[in-house]
């Protein structure tokens, strides 16, 4: 067994921070394609630097996925650490070799079993120790870093791989051990086999259903690189690559993704980092296609058989490249892109014909555009499949059928129960969003991004926390709501989901509105409507132009508010969004009779009225209040802000309260109701002055000096725990607060435990405490402010 020893430690066992040299060229990539460049070299700013040069203009604007091979990332750097290891004894390299093997690519956890079995003489590994390329540790050998380790392995020969390969295979029996025991013998192959292929294709299901989709990814890939049967080996590569995609490896997605037709997974890709338009049509074909395959579904009558026959012809001719669906695809883990929850009476092909229609409808979403939603309906009804209630909730609102619209997204928000799939649960978030139910929309898209990581499916996690981002700022919790889109940003560009990263930008942007950071606003305003514009994604390009309009009106801007809005309204596909011009309708109509133009604000008032009054949300019926009390002469508006302001005390949307309160002092204060007026402004204030919302607080100043009313002046921003933190300290800390060990930090934020151990030493110094029970405490109480 390994001599147990305690070397001193190394200095490169983590990654080394950051060098000038690296800061240099990361400041010319993307951001996202800097955040995964940096994930796939492993942390180490000299392979990134070396890496930068060799890629093309393509990768290094995001277009084209970055290199998978470690070869093409940093061959310089490898070379040299081939060239140490090269240097050490026979029996050294032997043993660097085995454990590389049981570490790399996939992680087996059997060397000491292999030690064990084989009679090694783990002695040899004290020359490595010597030349500080790896030592002993309690659970086998650990490596100066991930490139000594991917060269330890390289190194050897194929022989001496395959024999080492074969070894850890033999000490991995039981059942518990299959795909690990199968990776092992897929590894030790000599060339294609059939036997092995399908041995893999089922460790890989096994493993996939585990959670364990890294593995499952592995285990794909090298069945497709074994399988003889060319059909069989394409459909194994794009299961490989759907694995990849939920396991947060986008690049490597894409990679595989290219070898292999599927409208269905082209779809996908193209949904979170493509053009919106496209993926839709390729979601569609999708749909339609497995229509034609399937023959399952839960038809209606001759319509259903009708497409299916006017499309056997196009599937027949299709099967050369993607042949019938075997086990695999009916066994499709419920967590994937491609397939949908078990649920009763759904064969396998209707269930995923459902869960690409659900992809479409986001697809449909994310573009803004009604005609793709109609035609995703048609393609439904024709099929026979049931859509998805967002689907038809969105078809109905959109036509004008607004009691029915309630109802379907009443039935979809219902579905936010815990234990869901992501993808249930964030489409329960937007209907809830839709019929203003701040809170569920938060319980579900929380829920999302948790089910979402208990199932090893972190691709899912930014997408819950897009629509997360809408809760967080209409309940008036900018500085959470931007902890948590931050960590969403991060989690969208590591994954590769660009689309995602565009529309939490247009997030940030708005939360940078609310806090009265113009600079900030407009930046990110800026880059998401830039990348949105070319991208055909009209919601996020919506969101931005919001965000712009509403600094503007918490600025006094009213006239530029008021033409920023109206333009939205404007917009087609692509660059603006029906929803967003919606919910924005209370703020185009403060804007509007800022500027005496109530003629287009009273239309946009009636329709969001309806919607209001059919939904019964007590936050939108208080804000259809607010623009009536805005548009209606004098003193017959008071009514009216009663009105709005009794409702308000049933909703969850306290920053919107606060406004009307703010709207309501200053027309007391017109009317001469001083008294009144004064403390409706003095609590409009300090509910302000508690969101970190200068720009409201300012004019709420502003009126009550209008009144000669005193006015507490803003507290000291330093007296607020949350601005003595980076916004890196910050998310570190709520992350700390909600129990996340410092390795799961780490592994969410794509850094090393050691750099989350500095963070958190400077929080505590900062923050003055000795302790993570005096951070929760802090992060719940968030000073006098909001938690942070």
């Amino acid at each position: 067994m390994v001599t147990p020893v305690n070397p001193p430690p190394l200095d490169r066992t983590s990654p080394p921070r950051l060098t000038s040299a690296w800061r240099q060229l990361a400041a010319t990539l993307p951001e996202g394609v800097r955040v995964r460049l940096l994930r796939a070299v492993h942390g180490d700013p000299r392979a990134a630097v070396e890496s930068v040069p060799l890629l093309t203009d393509r990768q290094s604007t995001g277009l084209d996925p970055l290199p998978s091979e470690t070869a093409e990332l940093a061959p310089l750097l490898l070379r040299e650490r081939r060239a140490e290891i090269r240097a050490l004894p026979d029996d050294t390299r032997l043993l660097l070799l085995l454990a590389a093997a049981d570490q790399y690519p996939v992680a087996t956890d059997a060397f000491l079993r292999a030690v064990m079995a084989a009679r090694l003489d783990t002695r040899s590994l004290d020359a490595a120790e010597a030349a500080g390329v790896a030592h002993a540790g309690a659970g086998g050998v650990v490596f100066r870093d991930a490139w000594t380790r991917i060269a330890a392995y390289e190194t050897g020969s194929p022989a001496d791989r395959r024999d080492v390969h074969r070894l850890l295979a033999r000490v991995l029996g039981g059942a518990g051990g299959t795909p690990w025991r199968s990776w092992h013998r897929g590894a030790a192959a000599l060339g294609p086999s059939a036997r092995l292929a399908a041995e893999l294709g089922a460790a890989a299901h096994k493993a996939a259903t585990a959670g364990r989709l890294p593995l499952a990814r592995a285990l794909a890939e090298r069945a497709a690189a074994l399988c003889p049967d060319p059909p069989e080996q394409t459909r194994l590569v794009a299961l490989a690559a759907t694995y990849a995609w939920q396991s947060g490896d986008g690049d490597r997605a894409r990679r595989l993704a290219a070898t292999a037709t599927d409208d269905a997974l082209t779809g996908v890709l193209a949904l979170r980092a493509g053009n919106a338009s496209e993926a839709f049509d390729a979601l569609l074909t999708g749909v339609v296609r497995v229509g034609a395959r399937g023959g399952g579904f839960r038809s209606t009558g001759a319509a259903a058989d009708d497409v299916r026959r006017s499309l056997s012809a196009e599937a027949a001719a299709d099967t050369g490249s993607r042949p019938p669906a075997k086990a695999p695809l009916a066994a499709l883990p419920a967590s994937t892109p491609l397939a949908a929850d078990t649920v009763a009476l759904h064969t396998p092909s209707s269930a995923r014909a459902d869960h690409l229609l659900a992809r479409a409808t986001e697809a449909a979403v994310y573009t803004g555009d009604l005609r793709r939603l109609h035609e995703a309906a048609q393609v439904a009804d024709r099929l026979g499949v049931v859509p998805p209630g967002t689907l038809g909730g969105l078809v109905a609102a959109f036509d004008g059928r607004y009691a029915d619209a309630r109802d379907l997204l009443r039935s979809a928000a219902g579905q936010c129960g815990p234990d869901g799939e992501p993808t249930v649960l964030i489409h329960a978030g937007i209907a809830a969003l839709l019929l203003g139910d701040h809170t569920r929309a938060a319980t579900a898209t929380v829920r999302a991004a948790a089910s979402a990581r208990a199932r090893g499916t972190p691709v899912a996690v930014a997408q819950a926390m897009e629509f997360r981002a809408y809760a967080d700022f209409w309940t008036g919790r900018p500085r959470a709501g931007e902890a948590a889109a931050v960590d969403g940003l991060w989690q969208a560009h590591a994954t590769g989901q660009d689309n995602g990263a565009c529309h939490l930008q247009a997030a940030l942007a708005m939360f940078a509105a609310l806090t009265g950071d113009g600079d900030l606003c407009r930046e990110r305003a800026a880059t998401a409507r830039s990348y949105a514009l070319a991208h055909g994604l009209g919601l996020p390009a919506a969101l931005a132009q919001w965000a712009l309009a509403f600094l503007d009106l918490s600025s006094g801007r009213f006239a530029a508010a008021a033409a920023r809005l109206r333009a939205l309204a404007g917009f087609g596909p692509g660059h603006g969004h029906r929803a967003i011009r919606h919910l924005a309708t209370p703020h185009y109509v403060e804007a509007a009779v800022r500027t005496g133009d109530t003629r287009v604000a009273r239309v946009a008032h009636a329709d969001y009225d309806r919607w209001a009054s059919t939904v019964r949300s007590p936050d939108d019926l208080a804000l259809s209040a607010r623009c009536r009390a805005l548009l209606a002469p004098g003193a017959e508006a008071v009514d009216h802000y009663r009105t709005a302001l009794g409702l308000h005390s049933h909703g969850t949307r306290d920053f919107e309260r606060a406004r009307t309160e703010l709207l309501f002092g200053s027309a007391l204060r017109r009317l001469r109701s001083r008294t009144e007026a004064r403390d409706r402004l003095h609590s409009a204030l300090e509910a302000f002055d508690s969101f970190g919302a200068p720009h409201c607080a300012a004019q709420a100043r502003t009126e009550l000096r209008a009144l000669g009313a005193p006015a507490a002046q803003p507290a000291d921003p330093a007296d607020h725990p949350s601005t003595r933190l980076t916004a890196q300290q910050l998310l570190v800390a709520r992350m700390a607060a909600e129990g996340a060990t410092n390795r799961e930090i780490a592994a969410r934020l794509a850094l090393s435990p050691r750099t989350i151990d500095h963070h958190l030493r400077g929080i505590f110094t900062r923050l003055g405490i000795r302790s993570r029970i005096e951070l929760v405490r802090i992060v719940a109480d968030g000073g006098k402010g909001e938690p942070l």
